[in-house]
C-alpha cells in the first residue's frame, strides 16, 4: 500500500497530470539537446533507409563517397548481392518509418539524431503516465519519472542520437505505451474489488480484449525498432483485464500482426524469412575486445550470456592518465566510460529498488509479468555477439527499462521519498550525467 502523499506530491496532486506531463516533456527536451548542441548525424541509416523508399528501392545507396551526404564509412550495411551500388540494413525498419515524412521534406539532410532527442523527451512523458498508474503519491511518480529520463541510459540513447540509439528511443515510447495500457487494464480489473471509480479503472464496456490488443499491437511495433522486445509480452500476458485466456489471444493477435508484416519486408528486401545481414555482419564488424567474439557461436548464443553478463553487472570505468588541471578536456581524465560498455549497477544504481519489489507475493500479476519481461528480454540481448559498442552503460537495457520501471516505481510507491530512494536517483543522475558529458566529448 503506498504511504501518505509527500510533500511534493500534495503540491502535485493540485496540477493538472497533464500539466506536469508536458513541463517534463519540456525539461527533457531541454536537457537532451543541450547535452549535445551539435547533433552530428554521422550514422543516420535510417535517414539512407528512407530515402531508399522514397526512390522506389529497399535497398540503400551505398557506398556513397562522393557529394554533399556519404555513407562509404558506414558499418552494419551488407553489400546487396548482385547490385552494385546498393546495400542491406540488418535493423528492423520501424525507425525509418518514422522518419520517412521528415525526408521527403529535408532528403538526406533529415537531422535524425536531432528529432532522436524530440522523441526521447516524448517518452519521457509516457514514461510518467506509466509511473502515475503505479504511485498514488504523484511525488514519487516524479521521481520514478526522473530516474528514467536521467538516471538511465535512455538520457545517452536520446542525446546521442545514431542509428543504434535512436532504434531504442522509437522501441521504448511504444513499450511504454504497450505497459500502460497493460497496467489500466489490470486497475480496471480490480476496480470491483476497490470500489473505485476512478477514469483509469473503469474502461468502456467490450474494451477489454480490445485493450489487451492494442498494447500487444504496440509492442509488436517496438519489436520492429528493437527486435528482443518482443519477450516483453510476459507482462501483458500476466498484466490486464479479462480472463487469460482472452488476454492470451489478442496478444497473440496484437503481435502477429507487426512480426507477420516484418517478414513479408524481409523476404521482400532480402529473399529470406530472417534478414541474413547481421550474419554477415557479424563475422566482418570490428571487435574491439577479440576474447569476446567467438567466430564459430552465432549471431544469438546461450554461450554468450555468462561473459557478457560479468560486463553488464561488473565492469569499472576506464581509468587513463590525468593530465594535471585540464579535467575537463576530453584528451583528459582519469575516469571515463569503457566504451565496451559499464556494469548497470553502477550507471543506474537506481535500479536496485527494483529487487525488494520481488519480495511482494507471487500472485502480484504486475510484479511477476514484469519480473519475467526484463529477465526475458535481458536474456536475448546478453545472448548477442556484440556487447552493444560504443556505448555509455549498456545500451541494450533500455529494451527492458519500462518492464524494470514498473518494479522500481512499485518499491518507491512503498518506500515513498526515503534518504534511500532519493540518495540512488540521484546518484544514477549524476553517473548519467557524467556519461553523457564523455561520451559526447569524446565524439560516441
Amino acid at each position: 500500500m503506498d504511504g501518505p502523499p509527500s510533500t511534493v506530491g500534495a503540491a502535485l496532486a493540485a496540477r493538472s497530470p497533464r500539466v506536469v506531463g508536458l513541463g517534463l516533456v519540456a525539461l527533457a527536451a531541454v536537457v537532451y539537446l543541450a547535452s549535445n548542441p551539435l547533433h552530428p548525424d554521422v550514422y543516420n541509416h535510417f535517414v539512407w533507409q528512407a530515402d531508399a523508399w522514397l526512390h522506389g528501392r529497399l535497398a540503400i545507396a551505398y557506398p556513397v563517397s562522393h557529394g554533399p551526404h556519404q555513407n562509404d564509412y558506414f558499418q552494419d550495411v551488407m553489400p546487396d548481392p548482385g547490385h552494385p551500388g546498393l546495400g542491406v540494413l540488418p535493423f528492423p525498419p520501424l525507425p525509418a518509418l518514422v522518419l520517412l515524412p521528415f525526408v521527403a521534406l529535408l532528403g538526406l539532410a533529415t537531422p535524425a539524431a536531432l528529432l532522436a532527442a524530440l522523441l526521447g523527451a516524448i517518452d519521457v512523458g509516457l514514461a510518467w503516465r506509466l509511473c502515475r498508474r503505479l504511485a498514488a503519491d504523484r511525488g514519487v511518480a516524479l521521481a520514478a519519472t526522473l530516474f528514467f529520463a536521467f538516471g538511465t541510459v535512455a538520457w545517452y540513447a536520446a542525446a546521442i542520437g545514431s542509428t543504434w540509439f535512436l532504434a531504442h528511443v522509437v522501441a521504448l515510447g511504444l513499450s511504454l505505451l504497450a505497459a500502460t495500457l497493460a497496467i489500466d487494464g489490470e486497475l480496471a480489473r480490480q476496480a470491483p474489488r476497490r470500489g473505485t471509480t476512478s477514469p483509469l479503472a473503469t474502461p468502456a464496456p467490450g474494451r477489454v480484449d480490445g485493450r489487451a490488443f492494442v498494447a500487444a499491437l504496440l509492442l509488436g511495433l517496438a519489436t520492429l525498432s528493437r527486435l528482443t522486445v518482443v519477450f516483453g509480452a510476459p507482462f501483458l500476458l500476466a498484466v490486464g483485464s479479462g480472463t487469460w485466456r482472452s488476454r492470451l489471444v489478442s496478444v497473440a493477435v496484437g503481435l502477429a500482426i507487426p512480426l507477420v508484416a516484418l517478414a513479408a519486408y524481409n523476404v521482400a528486401s532480402t529473399g529470406q524469412l530472417f534478414n541474413p545481414a547481421y550474419a554477415v555482419i557479424a563475422r566482418a564488424e570490428y571487435h574491439p575486445v577479440p576474447a569476446l567474439y567467438h567466430a564459430d557461436w552465432g549471431v544469438e548464443d546461450l554461450r554468450y550470456i555468462p561473459q557478457n553478463l560479468l560486463l553488464v553487472l561488473f565492469n569499472p570505468p576506464a581509468v587513463h592518465p590525468a593530465c594535471g588541471p585540464a579535467i575537463l578536456d576530453p584528451t583528459c581524465g582519469t575516469l571515463r566510460p569503457d566504451p565496451i560498455g559499464m556494469s548497470l549497477l553502477l550507471t543506474s544504481p537506481a535500479y536496485l529498488l527494483a529487487l525488494p519489489a520481488l519480495r511482494r507475493p507471487r500472485r502480484d500479476r504486475v510484479v511477476a509479468g514484469a519480473a519475467l519481461a526484463v529477465l526475458l528480454v535481458a536474456l536475448a540481448d546478453l545472448a548477442h555477439f556484440s556487447q552493444g559498442w560504443v556505448q555509455f552503460g549498456w545500451r541494450f537495457s533500455n529494451d527492458f527499462a519500462p518492464f524494470a520501471l514498473v518494479l522500481v516505481t512499485l518499491t518507491m510507491a512503498r518506500l515513498g521519498l526515503s534518504r534511500r530512494v532519493l540518495f540512488l536517483v540521484g546518484l544514477s543522475i549524476l553517473v548519467n550525467l557524467w556519461g553523457v558529458y564523455w561520451g559526447v566529448s569524446l565524439g560516441w
